[in-house]
């Protein structure tokens, strides 16, 4: 399964994730998460809890007394991998007596006993809403029973505890704001793997997004399996935002307001968010992001199939030309805004047809980024249970790269939009090919390197762009932005 990822930050691939000792801790916790942003969240969500339980974070395999593997089951690679690493750790297991090792998060949901009772891996199973349970699992290890707790919940959402901050670069940071997912998509296990979709209090949302900026992180991602459904209902947190006459009413408060309250409060702090659902977008989204200066013009946008009859059988619930039509609305608020997407191809019945609707939809709307990837079929899921997965594997592997290389044919084209401009980054890292160069982000997500000169880590700088590939800008620092 190819893909094609040219964000940053965007999949998370294995690695251990490591955080500052506490001299108090005793215990060591090696700990690697696979798949999206938001398991990347769950495994800080983790840390925090072991953090209390006497656990480090360690990158040393062989030294750790507990192991735990984050991980996702959207796409078969995904568990194969995570299958090969839990070999790995019951090598080093038979070396390290004490150490034990768990899975954690989506594949954990979605298979259960079957690694304790069938497969004899691991000696715990813990479900995404259950992370609260390790510490009381651990002890079910120690006196020989069986540690699985994989239910899911209708209103865990973590959101008082404050996650501890992971391989992080002091930059950029992620909050949670909805677990779960209501929308059925044919495709996805997502829905049975970690439940409903809630929202999470608005009030700790911000308190976490000021922890974040006392600690001088610039830039914040809103995370859900789907923002735009964001939805809580209570009191006593509008006050500080509308007239006195309102304060005593019970509020709803959706996506666009909880996005407006955030870019107002933390001016001097950047705002993107991710991911959003085409039939969930609200233009009110839009306006807002058009609104406030703070909030990057970039969406990550799935469509998933350009068309109508695949839409259909994927459940999805938007056509081709809803969704050109939500584009075209979003390019006159935001003429400046970057798109990005994911995409299934040979998905069950696709035709050649089909694939060509697809390739026209990309051609209209010239994506900055892509995530694409052939269909593989997931055991749970509607299409799993009732569709045939009839594409050949040979028209898969042709549709994709296809696909692949109009992709690149259109990142080159948005790159090249920047050239001889003059633009915002925030500073997020050394160059991976240079170490004199630095890496940051404008706000349409592109990534540029240029020479680190005197700036440090965490700097907006104002960057002239002077040449580019289809995934990275290249330039000229020529000051500091107004927004340090």
């Amino acid at each position: 399964m190819e893909q094609v990822e040219k964000t940053i930050d965007e999949r998370i691939q294995g690695k251990a994730l490591v955080t500052e000792n506490k001299e108090e801790n005793t215990k060591k916790l090696f700990i690697e998460s696979y798949g999206c942003q938001m398991n990347m969240n769950d495994s800080e969500i983790v840390a925090a809890i072991l953090d209390k339980e006497g656990y480090n974070t360690t990158q040393i395999l062989e030294e750790a007394d507990l192991v735990l593997v984050n991980t996702c089951s959207i796409r078969e690679k995904a568990e194969t991998t995570v299958r090969k690493r839990l070999q790995k750790y019951n090598a080093v297991k038979q070396v390290n007596k004490k150490m034990k090792v768990g899975v954690l998060g989506c594949m954990a949901e979605r298979l259960k006993e079957k690694f304790l009772e069938e497969e004899k891996i691991v000696d715990l199973v813990v479900g995404p809403d259950a992370y609260r349970d390790i510490p009381n699992l651990l002890q079910e290890v120690e006196s020989g029973r069986d540690a699985v707790n994989v239910i899911l919940s209708k209103d865990e959402t973590y959101g008082d505890v404050s996650p501890v901050r992971l391989n992080s670069n002091g930059v950029t940071a992620f909050v949670s704001i909805t677990r779960g997912c209501d929308n059925m998509c044919t495709f996805c296990v997502v829905p049975f793997t970690r439940g409903r979709e809630r929202s999470r209090d608005p009030k700790s949302i911000l308190e976490e997004v000021q922890s974040m900026v006392d600690k001088n992180y610039k830039e914040i991602t809103l995370l859900g399996q789907n923002v735009d459904s964001f939805l809580w209902f209570g009191g006593g947190l509008k006050k500080d935002f509308k007239k006195a006459s309102e304060m005593a009413q019970a509020t709803a408060v959706g996506f666009a307001e909880l996005l407006d309250m955030c870019a107002t409060k933390f001016p001097k702090t950047r705002f993107r968010f991710s991911t959003s659902n085409p039939q969930d977008m609200s233009l009110d989204v839009i306006h807002v992001m058009a609104k406030h200066k703070n909030i990057c013009k970039y969406l990550h946008l799935p469509v998933q199939s350009g068309s109508n009859a695949v839409l259909k059988a994927m459940n999805r619930q938007h056509t081709r030309e809803e969704y050109m039509e939500l584009v075209d609305s979003i390019f006159k608020i935001v003429p400046e805004m970057s798109l990005s997407q994911d995409m299934i191809v040979g998905f069950c019945g696709e035709t050649e047809e089909d694939h060509q609707d697809t390739l026209a939809l990309m051609k209209y709307v010239k994506y900055d980024f892509g995530f694409m990837f052939s269909y593989s079929e997931r055991p749970g899921t509607l299409a799993g249970n009732k569709m045939e997965d009839d594409v050949p594997f040979a028209v898969k592997k042709r549709r994709l790269q296809e696909i692949i290389d109009l992709q690149q044919e259109h990142s080159l084209y948005r790159t090249k939009q920047h050239l001889g401009k003059t633009e915002e980054f925030l500073i997020e890292g050394t160059s991976k090919k240079n170490p004199n160069e630095w890496k940051g982000r404008n706000t349409q997500n592109t990534v540029a390197v240029f020479d680190k000169g005197n700036y440090k880590l965490g700097d907006f700088v104002m960057v002239k762009v002077e040449d580019c590939t289809s995934a990275t800008l290249k330039g000229t620092v020529v000051g500091y932005s107004d927004n340090n």
